[in-house]
């Protein structure tokens, strides 16, 4: 991406199948993220060793979701950064299983390893001389814990989840308003001449308007359908994905609207996520969403 920027591309970027980076040090190596199992984690670190002998020294997890965390704790002895609420709900989730929800995963020998080194608002890390700067984006959008890594002599921006290219943006974890405000605010205005997303191929800013114009149209389906009286399944039967409907994942519609009605919620009930993952299967015709990783 950069001189000594790396970004690590999984095709295709679908479920549990994410983008990880490393900056290169003289004598060390920063991580931006693990992957979902060992295997994958184990290729990544390969990957890093091809580039560089130097070991991985710090690991930063943009979020705790398991496909950028269930590695960590196979990058070995590095010391893990996250947002203060990213160590609360690793640990709260806890390992990987196959529950049915997902077709089987060969997941390997994975325990569990949240961040211990926590933050509220945001840290600067070095790369020798070269700062990296790591901030929490002030609510949930992606997760309830999104942070940005942002190297701005290099000007690459890793946002983790915040952006999918070519695939469905999931917001079941965090807020559809939130993540609206959070692109439009805190994206859009950082000077990136590099993205790179939690997922898909590394891109530019223009991705941002794509990724708030697929919120937008979740929102305003959620509100229509709750105007009409449907659950969000139904909602979600009856909508024409139109310009999404060739993304990764589409059944990811059924769990973002179960998002935007609890965002639109004037008693402020939470998310039923047991319920929202049963009804994306119920959309899938009664089968496990695919999951390859």
């Amino acid at each position: 991406m950069a001189d000594r920027v790396f970004a690590y591309i999984q095709p295709d970027g679908s479920w549990y199948i994410n983008n990880t980076g490393f900056v290169v040090g003289s004598s060390s190596v920063v991580s931006i993220d693990a992957c979902s199992t060992e295997r994958r984690t184990r290729d990544y670190l390969a990957c890093i060793a091809s580039v560089t002998p130097a070991p991985v020294t710090t690991l930063i997890n943009t979020h705790h979701h398991g496909d950028h965390t269930y590695g960590n704790a196979v990058l070995g002895a590095a010391t893990i950064v996250g947002h203060e609420r990213c160590r609360v709900e690793v640990l709260e989730n806890g390992p990987p299983a196959n529950r049915g929800i997902w077709s089987d995963v060969e997941w390997g020998d994975i325990t569990l390893a949240p961040p211990n080194l926590t933050f509220a608002d945001r840290i600067r890390l070095w790369s020798d001389d070269r700062p990296i700067d790591v901030r929490y984006v002030g609510k949930s959008a992606h997760t309830t814990n999104d942070s940005l890594v942002w190297l701005p002599e290099q000007e690459v921006l890793f946002c983790g989840d915040l952006l999918f290219n070519g695939g469905t943006p999931f917001l079941l974890s965090g807020s559809v308003i939130g993540a609206i405000d959070v692109l439009t605010n805190v994206l859009a205005p950082i000077p990136a001449r590099t993205v790179v997303p939690g997922h898909g191929a590394p891109c530019d800013a223009a991705l941002i308007p794509t990724a708030i114009g697929y919120l937008e149209f979740v929102l305003a389906t959620a509100k229509a359908g709750r105007e009409a009286g449907l659950t969000p399944l139904q909602a979600a039967r009856e909508t024409q994905l139109g310009d999404y409907a060739g993304w990764l994942d589409s059944e990811r519609i059924v769990g973002n609207l179960h998002r935007a009605y609890a965002d639109l919620d004037p008693q402020g009930r939470p998310v039923d996520v047991s319920a929202a993952l049963r009804d994306m299967i119920e959309f899938n015709g009664s089968r496990p969403l695919s999951c390859h990783a």
